[in-house]
């Protein structure tokens, strides 16, 4: 049901590189009305765009709109609302989002990276609520991260913060991207397979290739070793990758979002036991590590409450 054309409501952006989510809702985060598509990648940023400006009109329709908050995936400068640029879908380089956003709307509007975003919604509505500060650590195609401090994300000096996956591992130029996204672990499960073809990783993915680490969970359950391997071989990178944020940061709790973080309670459990023996004694056992608890609402979550912010809501 919509709100009455006079109460005032806040519209969360998310824009990925495969899904476009808008979310109609209020200062506390919460979700009232949602819209979801699939991105058109040959559309490029104007397909997205396009469906933006529709969408925004609708909403419009039936409430008074007080602001809008956007959380993109890619580089942005923060400050000034305007897209670096995007590694998945063309059109977006410099593009000035806010202004877009401003011109349409008329309404106030803030634009952040999406794992900042999801960050903040994660640390005021999610597994890191009544901690501070919050590390958010995305596990997806890419891994991402974001820190809230005293309910505000932390941003550093242009162009960005808290890149998490491109913390180094070694000297070689291995980080915590290309060992422990989701295409990294991918990749792994081939090679496993490729050198045991009568394994179970290998029956469950069958013949097509892509997305192996979706069927990491199955085989865990099964009880299997080979998977059991690999997601410790990955926890592992992980935890020594987070060691170097906790003895930065020193976070209250690690909040493991993203697909891969789907594989649940195996992979949360042995980043955790791993991610000690990599810190100083004096700093063990560590944060908390906890599964995100808002799953795809994170980033549109996070962004109602950068809209509320943006239009002098109280938190």
């Amino acid at each position: 049901m919509n709100s009455a054309p006079d109460a005032p409501a806040l519209l969360g952006i998310e824009i990925g590189g495969t899904k476009l989510q808008l979310a109609q809702g209020d200062a506390a985060g919460g979700i009232h009305r949602r819209f979801r598509f699939a991105v058109d990648r040959d559309r490029g940023a104007a397909g997205i765009r396009e469906r933006i400006a529709a969408t925004l009109a609708e909403v419009r329709a039936g409430v008074r709109l007080a602001a809008l908050g956007v959380g993109f995936g890619g580089p942005v400068d923060w400050r000034a609302g305007r897209i670096c640029c995007s590694h998945h879908v063309s059109g977006w380089s410099d593009f000035p989002l806010g202004d877009w956003l401003r011109e349409l709307s008329g309404v106030p509007v803030a634009v952040d990276n999406d794992a900042n975003v999801a960050a903040l919604g994660e640390a005021r509505n999610g597994a890191g609520r009544g901690r501070d500060p919050v590390l958010y650590v995305t596990l997806g195609s890419g891994v991402g991260g974001g820190l809230v401090c005293g309910g505000a994300i932390y941003h550093g000096a242009p162009p960005g913060e808290v890149e998490i996956g491109h913390v180094r591992l070694d000297r070689a130029g291995n980080t915590v991207e290309s060992r422990c996204s989701g295409w990294a672990v991918d990749r792994r499960i081939r090679e496993w397979i490729t050198a045991r073809p009568d394994c179970l990783l290998a029956r469950l993915a069958g013949p097509q290739t892509g997305g192996e680490a979706r069927h990491l969970g199955a085989a865990l359950a099964a009880g299997d070793a080979d998977a059991r391997r690999i997601l410790d071989e990955t926890a592992g990178d992980l935890a020594f990758g987070l060691s170097h944020a906790v003895h930065l940061l020193h976070p209250a709790v690690v909040v493991l979002g993203g697909g891969l973080a789907l594989v649940g309670e195996p992979l949360r459990a042995a980043v955790a036991a791993a991610l000690p023996g990599f810190l100083m004694e004096a700093f063990r056992p560590g944060p908390a590590v906890a599964l995100a608890a808002l799953a795809e609402d994170a980033v549109p979550v996070g962004a109602l409450l950068l809209a509320a912010a943006a239009a002098g809501f109280r938190s």
